[in-house]
């Protein structure tokens, strides 16, 4: 699932490409508003929310999706090729006379008026690359739920919103616990540096087409998908394990020496697989 600064970076292309820009085609293709025409209408911006992409059109309406997975957003020269996947996998056209941007594999997308942006995203807590973005309260939201594992409760955008499996894994290590301590195990003085934390790893990687949490050249993360290979500090072999609130289980790396609290067996790898490819990013 694409992190915040993904989803940033995403915000970032459509709005050069279509902000201020009068709409020649608009094709959703999506049954519920199949139907729907924002041809002729002026995009007035596109931002990011938490995860959530919000692509603001005049007449008061604005067109909401969600990348998930699998989902993404290509822009396109008038006359490049589109090579984002085969066409039935295309959810959304919006193009202008120079641009257009393509929606690909889009799990969620739906047109609401921009008043009732809030149905869409009024759950989230603050956003760490967002103007709402609110330490203080960010914090409080996690340790509302001291018994919860630290891992899930920064997956919960409901606490704060921008933070995915990689970003869990590192801010982890970073903090020098495991995923699965309770929330309220946390000792105090690592509490307090989280939320700062969290919001300098996503500033420092929104601007960047390959993360990197290490400040390191050709050794990127600390812990996501390196195992079972040495850890950076300490040279201890990474673990990696599922974590999950029993709706999805998330592959979540750590190192045994470096951070301290309780963690499950790790997870035995199947034969021939190899390490998932989270850090590097498509930016077109």
């Amino acid at each position: 699932m694409p992190e915040g600064d993904t989803v940033w970076q995403s915000a970032k292309r459509l709005h050069h490409a279509l902000a201020d820009r009068v709409l020649t085609r608009s094709d959703l293709r999506v049954p519920k508003f199949a139907t729907a025409d924002l041809t002729g209408r002026r995009v007035l911006d596109v931002t990011a929310r938490g995860k959530h992409l919000l692509t603001r059109v005049e007449g008061g309406l604005t067109l909401h999706s969600h990348l998930r997975m699998d989902g993404s957003w290509k822009v396109y020269a008038e006359d490049q090729r589109w090579t984002g996947g085969p066409a039935h996998q295309i959810r959304a056209i919006l193009a202008n006379t120079d641009r257009a941007a393509v929606g690909y594999r889009l799990p969620v997308l739906e047109l609401l008026r921009t008043a009732d942006e809030y149905k869409a995203v009024g759950h989230l807590g603050p956003d760490l690359l967002g103007p709402d973005w609110d330490p203080e309260r960010a914090l409080a939201n996690l340790l509302r739920g001291p018994a919860r594992p630290l891992g899930e409760a920064l997956l919960d955008q409901r606490n704060l919103a921008g933070i995915g499996n990689v970003y869990k894994s590192e801010l982890c290590f970073l903090l020098g616990v495991t995923p699965w301590l309770p929330v309220g195990a946390l000792p105090a003085e690592r509490a307090a540096q989280l939320p700062a934390l969290a919001k300098k790893l996503l500033e420092a990687n929104r601007d960047r087409p390959v993360r990197n949490t290490t400040g390191r050249r050709g050794q990127d993360l600390f812990v996501y998908g390196r195992a079972p290979r040495p850890c950076l500090r300490c040279r201890t072999s990474l673990r990696v394990a599922d974590q999950g609130d029993g709706s999805r289980e998330r592959p979540t790396y750590w190192c045994p020496t470096c951070q301290i609290g309780p963690a499950p067996s790790p997870r035995r790898r199947a034969p021939g697989r190899t390490h998932p490819r989270t850090s590097r990013r498509t930016t077109n």
